[in-house]
């Protein structure tokens, strides 16, 4: 098993980094609030540690799991600290009255972040329709991945297959805005037709 970085100690970061632990991977916890990032890393148990805010991180994977609004910022703070890593973003940039998304027309959460990192680093889009206590419950689940890099994507695919999930490429980064569409979609079907947030997307192969 591999080290994964995680920064960020929110909700979702911590339902991905549970099922990481349950995996057997070692995790490294970052964020700004070092409290938190501890905190978080205790519950996790003996394999989880974290790490300075803004040094390398161990991992070969770094999930970015911060809400899109800190995403540059953050990826600024890192720098060149990136550089070479597959960055898993898992933003959903939508607007705080569910009307939309908030990125620049044509674009998406993936896409601005990939703007602000060094040139080795390569984002995958991952984990944004999924919602984070549906993940937490465990089994397999469905989840849509989007990247320009190859061999990152087939990191990222053989990442989330050792968490229990299935990974379905999408395409390129490009379609993160699909995706992400999607994740405000699946938003709306919670709130609305569905009644309930206990709900995930899957694709029937036949």
């Amino acid at each position: 098993m591999s080290t994964i970085s995680i920064i960020g100690s929110g909700g979702m970061a911590t339902a991905i980094a549970g099922r990481i632990a349950q995996a057997g991977h070692t995790i490294e916890v970052i964020g700004r609030n070092v409290a938190k990032a501890q905190a978080l890393a205790s519950q996790l148990g003996a394999k989880a540690s974290t790490a300075k805010y803004g040094v390398v991180p161990a991992g070969h994977i770094v999930i970015l799991a911060v809400p899109y609004p800190n995403a540059a910022a953050v990826v600024a703070d890192f720098g060149e600290a990136l550089d070479g890593k597959v960055i898993i973003d898992i933003a959903n940039p939508v607007a705080s009255d569910l009307s939309g998304l908030v990125t620049p027309h044509g674009s998406s959460a993936a896409q601005e972040t990939a703007k602000g990192l060094p040139a080795g680093a390569h984002v995958v889009k991952a984990f944004n329709t999924l919602f984070g206590h549906v993940l937490a419950k465990g089994g397999r689940l469905d989840a849509f991945i989007a990247g320009d890099d190859a061999m990152s994507k087939a990191a990222v695919s053989t990442f989330l297959e050792s968490l229990g999930l299935r990974p379905l490429d999408v395409g390129g980064l490009p379609m993160a805005q699909t995706l992400e569409a999607v994740g405000l979609m699946m938003i709306g079907l919670a709130k609305n037709g569905a009644g309930t947030w206990d709900i995930a997307l899957n694709v029937d192969i036949g």
